[in-house]
């Protein structure tokens, strides 16, 4: 009778907190699956992580690892967020030849208590792995870890340069209304503006390094062994129906939170010490939030790459200020392009009893606690759906990436979102964070937002979910494929 060896899956995020996080998730949930799971950081983020968690924060446990991959960008011990350009163009041109060698090693027999490798589960902006994979005869699945709807966008950005709309002829255009030009030709999208399309659109330059990456890393999905999206099928259905046809199986496992809260029980503590935050957490957010009263506090986090001007932060807080509303803000260190977010003493005088303000915080929980009532955000793609399943409506200042599309759907699609423009002053801010509380929209979009937190509960914990479904059928048709696995 045979040993039985675990599959084991290695698991590469791209070097990003919004990109780790919900790796970091699928990982957990793979584990609980039995999967023995070495889990690939970058050197630089093991050692945010490092610097985050604690010494032994990235010990691990017996059948799940970390190790890591240089990035190819120059040593730092800064505490911030990478350039994504440089990030992009050096982890797809550098990261191939340290990944091979990683995986040799990992299948160096001699290695006492870690079976050989079965598959690969990789960033889908980290396809460099696809070449791994291939050489090793194993299955490698991607996971896009924005939108849907963001990757069909990017799926047509080929399609935005053969007819002549971008690049932009110069930076005016920007300005000038042309960014208001309604793009009528791709599908569960009708009517959305060049405004709205991911903004790496927004160059001048035909050879515009990240606008490059996109295009080539939508196209090198096409040779993954299957697609993973968080998202839930209700949510972008239309969206998901135009990918389908183009590209290999794609199986929605979303919401990853709700998934993994549900399929590992509350009393396994043997995951609970591996997280995931590139920041340190302060302490005391929730115990504040239990002071408040139910649906009365504006929760304000623009993520982990999101910068802005001094002048917009002043304005923001004063718009927020003005509002009467209690809130918590998370303010970054790096939050203000090239100097520390210090924020009008005379702001902070004013607010102190109705506000709290900290330098990061547990987001899932804090965006399902009774008390929040809505969500100013940057629409990233995690702070989205997270908003979604917590049945909390947003103000969007999308900032980078997707997250402008991501708005337009939460505004135009599901109900649940209102556009702040990026030039925004105290007065206008001041007005949609009243709408958001306590105005009739704001009423519609709770209601809309209450709907989804619905829908999203039974795709990842009914026992006929959808995504609950779509987990064990890409366990089982796609990664426990190998040859090399042996059960």
């Amino acid at each position: 009778m045979s040993s039985f060896i675990p599959p084991h899956a290695v698991c590469v995020p791209f070097p990003a907190q919004g990109h780790i996080n919900p790796m970091l998730k699928l990982a957990k949930l793979l584990n609980y699956k039995g999967f023995h799971i070495t889990f690939v950081n970058t050197e630089y983020n093991h050692n945010r992580l490092l610097k985050s968690r604690g010494p032994d924060s990235l010990n691990g446990t017996p059948t799940f690892r970390f190790e890591t991959i240089p990035d190819g960008l120059p040593p730092s011990d800064a505490n911030v967020t990478q350039d994504a350009s440089s990030l992009c163009d050096s982890t797809k041109k550098t990261c191939l030849a340290p990944f091979r060698q990683l995986l040799s090693k990992l299948n160096n027999t001699s290695l006492s208590n870690v079976p050989p490798v079965t598959c690969i589960v990789s960033d889908c902006v980290m396809s460099f792995t696809l070449k791994a994979a291939q050489e090793l005869n194993i299955p490698n699945v991607l996971f896009w870890t924005a939108s849907a709807c963001g990757f069909l966008a990017f799926v047509h950005y080929q399609g935005l340069i053969e007819r002549g709309l971008v690049p932009l002829k110069d930076m005016s255009y920007l300005t000038n209304g042309y960014m208001n030009t309604v793009i009528d030709w791709i599908p569960g999208m009708e009517g959305i503006k060049l405004k709205d399309l991911p903004s790496l659109i927004r160059t001048t330059d035909p050879d515009d390094v990240l606008m490059i990456f996109a295009i080539g890393e939508v196209e090198n999905a096409q040779n993954a062994s299957a697609l993973i999206f968080n998202s839930v099928d209700d949510l972008e259905r239309e969206v998901l129906e135009a990918v389908y046809p183009t590209y290999p199986p794609i199986y929605t496992i979303g919401p990853i939170q709700l998934l993994l809260n549900h399929e590992i029980p509350p009393d396994d503590n043997s995951m609970s010490a591996i997280e995931s935050n590139l920041w340190k957490e302060q302490p005391g957010c929730l115990e504040w939030l239990n002071t408040k009263e139910s649906n009365s506090v504006v929760y304000v986090n623009f993520g982990s790459i999101t910068v802005m001007t001094e002048q917009q932060l002043v304005e923001f807080a004063w718009g927020l200020a003005n509002s009467k509303q209690d809130f918590l803000w998370v303010i970054r260190p790096d939050l203000v392009i090239g100097e520390s977010a210090i924020l009008p003493p005379e702001f902070v005088l004013e607010t102190i009893e109705r506000s709290l303000l900290a330098s990061w915080c547990p987001q899932e929980q804090v965006l399902n606690h009774p008390a929040i009532g809505g969500f100013l955000t940057h629409s990233g793609w995690n702070s989205t759906i997270e908003s979604l399943s917590g049945g909390v409506p947003m103000l969007c200042w999308p900032f980078f990436a997707d997250q402008q599309t991501n708005c337009w759907f939460c505004e135009n699609k599901w109900g649940v979102g209102m556009e702040i423009e990026s030039n925004s002053n105290r007065d206008e801010i001041e007005r949609c964070v009243r709408e958001l509380m306590g105005g009739h929209k704001g009423k519609q979009m709770k209601k809309k937002a209450m709907e989804w937190k619905s829908s999203a509960e039974k795709a990842s914990t009914a026992p006929n979910g959808s995504s609950h479904l779509n987990l064990k059928k890409m366990i089982s048709e796609v990664l426990l494929t190998s040859k090399n696995h042996m059960g």
